[in-house]
């Protein structure tokens, strides 16, 4: 089933296709975004001026048209905070309705929470929990308390980012009146809802949305001279935010055109949206926030996707990481029953080697992904496909793992064939010297793996592992022939050998 989420929102209309999976999993299709700016009319007038109707109204038409092309069966649109308090906002949807068919539902504060926390929690690994989760609209800043079983608590406040700018902000790089009457306005609005999320014990804190995301990338680039490809589980300190930010307060419009992460788009409500992340950092009292590049669309999307098959939410927080690599691997026609051998024998090898390795669980984790993941580049080209499949992974947006274990996990396919690990390679080069020596240990074990499925027919039923001072011997068990698996995996072994210092043995049934 193909479903189209239109988000209506105050700075901006947003449209987001998927192909939609009875598993409560979709893989996007099509996204679009056009910068509409309602609330700043709303806010000037009260009012959407008529220009500003028909401009709306065209871009659901083209929304509409684009999920039409590519034979959407359901179209759902929400219009949040501006179309909601604007006088003339039924007009708007009267419209919407007449002119394309679509019917817009206006959906109140604590709905649009509901929808955003469902994202979130489908994109982000709360743990520990509860969490603390904030969304910066452009009209609204949605806060929500709750964990991995649901949304325990939530509230809606008039604090977005187009609203703060319009109506407080005067001044071009913001001037200390600016900044005084923004903190105030946040501090008054803010305060009491701190002291009621302190009572559920909040242990993390997630924000969602364009404003954050942006700040999260400021933040990486100046830390790691780039921003990553995706910010999606990027956990930055106040310490290193605040940096980011007093170097936005500082500048003007063109100056905060050149800081690295920035969305030119935002270039005039990011100083605003600082002041939010920074306030609300003082008053609830976080030194560490985590993004989620999902939001309101997206939990639009998993909405419609409920009321077709209720998802099964299970109550392990790292269930969305397995879930989103399956999801990577459908995407790109993986060989599902090689795949998943490989990830078997991988951690096979992984819990029999344990002695000589000494590695975690958040490894073996890592380590089995690898293995269902480690080609699903040859859907694009047979040759290279080792490079194919780490270019996907690290695009393909995986949920639930942070920057740097993306990074992990597309290094470790890159090197499941016969390339050494070198400081030359992305993104191996990206990764702290720690997590490269890890990742190396486990290319060996999955070497050893993916060469014990040389035939893709599954023919190995298990093995066993001696380990002794000079020599590892993997014994090998199968009923049928497996020459093939054994050759494989015999010339799958001078990575552990030059690792361990060790030689590998790898013995049949009859050996």
């Amino acid at each position: 089933m193909r479903i189209a989420a239109i988000d209506l929102g105050t700075n901006s209309f947003h449209l987001l296709a998927v192909e939609a999976h009875p598993d409560g999993t979709f893989v996007p299709l099509v996204r679009e975004k056009e910068m509409l700016r309602l609330g700043d009319a709303v806010g000037r007038d009260g009012r959407i001026g008529d220009r500003l109707i028909d401009d709306a109204v065209a871009c659901v038409r083209r929304f509409g048209a684009m999920a039409d092309g590519i034979g959407c069966d359901e179209v759902v649109a929400c219009a949040t905070s501006a179309i909601r308090e604007a006088d003339n906002g039924s007009e708007l949807v009267d419209r919407i309705l007449q002119e394309t068919g679509i019917r817009p539902r206006v959906i109140s504060g604590r709905d649009e929470a509901r929808l955003i926390f469902g994202a979130v929690r489908a994109s982000v690994m709360l743990d520990p929990a509860p969490a603390l989760c904030f969304d910066l609209g452009g009209g609204s800043l949605e806060i929500m308390v709750g964990d991995r079983a649901g949304l325990l608590w939530s509230t809606s406040l008039k604090l977005g980012v187009a609203r703060l700018t319009a109506e407080l902000v005067e001044s071009d790089p913001l001037s200390e009146h600016d900044q005084r009457r923004l903190r105030d306005r946040l501090t008054a609005l803010l305060a009491p809802v701190a002291d009621v999320a302190a009572d559920l014990g909040p242990k993390m804190a997630v924000g969602s949305s364009g404003t954050f995301c942006d700040l999260a990338r400021m933040v990486a680039a100046g830390r790691n001279g780039g921003p990553p490809v995706s910010v999606n589980q990027l956990c930055i300190t106040r310490q290193d935010f605040l940096a980011v930010h007093e170097q936005i307060l500082a500048c003007n419009a063109q100056e905060r055109l050149r800081i690295n992460g920035l969305d030119a788009r935002r270039v005039d409500l990011i100083p605003a949206g600082s002041m939010v992340l920074a306030t609300a950092m003082e008053l609830f009292g976080f030194d560490e926030f985590t993004v989620s590049e999902w939001a309101l669309r997206e939990g639009i999307v998993l909405e419609a996707i409920g009321h077709h098959d209720p998802a099964d939410w299970t109550g392990d927080p790292r269930a969305l990481r397995r879930a989103s690599v399956i999801s990577l691997a459908r995407r790109c026609g993986w060989d599902e029953a090689h795949g998943t051998q490989v990830a078997q024998l991988a951690g096979d090898l992984f819990d029999r080697t344990l002695p000589v390795h000494r590695l975690n669980e958040v490894d073996r984790e890592l380590l089995e992904y690898a293995g269902l993941l480690h080609d699903i580049g040859e859907h694009l080209s047979t040759s290279s496909h080792h490079k194919h499949t780490a270019y996907l992974i690290e695009h393909g947006q995986l949920r639930g793992f942070d920057p740097e274990e993306v990074l992990a996990l597309a290094a470790l396919a890159r090197y499941h064939r016969n390339a050494e690990p070198k400081q030359s390679h992305e993104p191996f080069r990206s990764l702290p010297p720690e997590r490269q020596e890890r990742v190396t240990t486990l290319a060996a074990l999955l070497r050893l793996a993916d060469g014990l499925d040389r035939g893709h027919q599954g023919a190995v039923e298990g093995i066993d592992v001696e380990i002794g001072a000079e020599r590892v011997r993997v014994d090998v068990h199968a009923s049928g022939d497996i020459d093939l698996e054994l050759w494989g995996a015999r010339r799958q072994r001078r990575l552990f050998e030059r690792i361990f210092e060790r030689r590998v043995e790898v013995v049949g049934p009859r050996g």
